[in-house]
């Protein structure tokens, strides 16, 4: 599958990891859904970047923690070119609590961050699974993990737990949603993003100390994003993609 003439979702997409895979996929000729909850002006700045490079896009407000919200989206980028072949799962939130500061990780917060980072992930993929499975060709889903998924340590405890349920939850949408549509995720490790802000020095004392010494750019990993996206050989894969950080 080729992301050419497909229409894709792209949740969070008005900044970091998902402007830059929704600038790809239009670059490679994909109509694109940019979603966003709160970064409007971001999400309009994307779109009208694809719209002057002769691409399709628009711009859709949607919390994915709400159901509701999540099924008006997709039903309004269906309606507007026609289906929905492709999906990025990319919004997420965090809290920075340190790892051992078990009391400051509230329920409050347990509750924000599952309901984006895992009950918003898969509010997405059941809206738009009806439109791929009537899809000649199926569709294609990809999950934005992280590596604190995999070691347990990250912003915080529940951000880490989070991802490692996103990395669970794909295999299980991989075997609920074969053989119409792939489902993948793509497990970034430190990417060179505005999360970074403030906290350069500790990033640049970073990269020397992975295998590849440099840090991902959101380049690379929207690039690998849209290579998972049109493999057609590979679903319920947790791929990293950190220049050797976990190994």
């Amino acid at each position: 599958m080729h992301v050419a003439n497909k229409v894709a979702l792209v949740t969070g997409g008005g900044t970091g990891i998902g402007r830059a895979t929704a600038l790809q996929l239009a670059k490679r000729g994909a109509a694109v859904g940019v979603n966003y909850s709160r970064s409007a002006s971001e999400a309009e700045e994307t779109v009208e970047r694809i719209l002057r490079e002769g691409g399709r896009a628009i711009a859709l407000q949607a919390d994915v923690a709400k159901d509701m919200e999540v099924r008006k989206m997709a039903s309004t980028l269906a309606e507007q070119f026609g289906t929905i072949d492709l999906l990025v799962n990319n919004a997420s939130i965090t809290r920075h609590i340190p790892l051992d500061d078990l009391e400051a990780a509230t329920e409050d917060i347990w509750d924000d961050i599952f309901s984006v980072n895992v009950k918003g992930m898969f509010h997405c993929a059941r809206a738009v699974a009806p439109y791929m499975q009537n899809n000649p060709h199926g569709g294609a889903i990809v999950n934005l993990g992280s590596i604190a998924g995999t070691t347990g340590s990250g912003s915080s405890l529940p951000y880490a737990v989070s991802k490692a349920a996103v990395h669970g939850m794909t295999k299980s949408l991989a075997r609920a949603l074969a053989p119409q549509i792939r489902v993948n995720c793509v497990v970034p490790g430190a990417v060179a993003t505005r999360w970074w802000a403030g906290r350069e020095e500790q990033m640049q004392r970073l990269a020397p100390n992975l295998l590849l010494q440099q840090i991902s750019t959101l380049e690379d990993i929207a690039q690998f994003i849209c290579a998972a996206l049109e493999q057609e050989a590979m679903t319920g894969q947790i791929i990293t993609v950190d220049s050797g950080q976990t190994l």
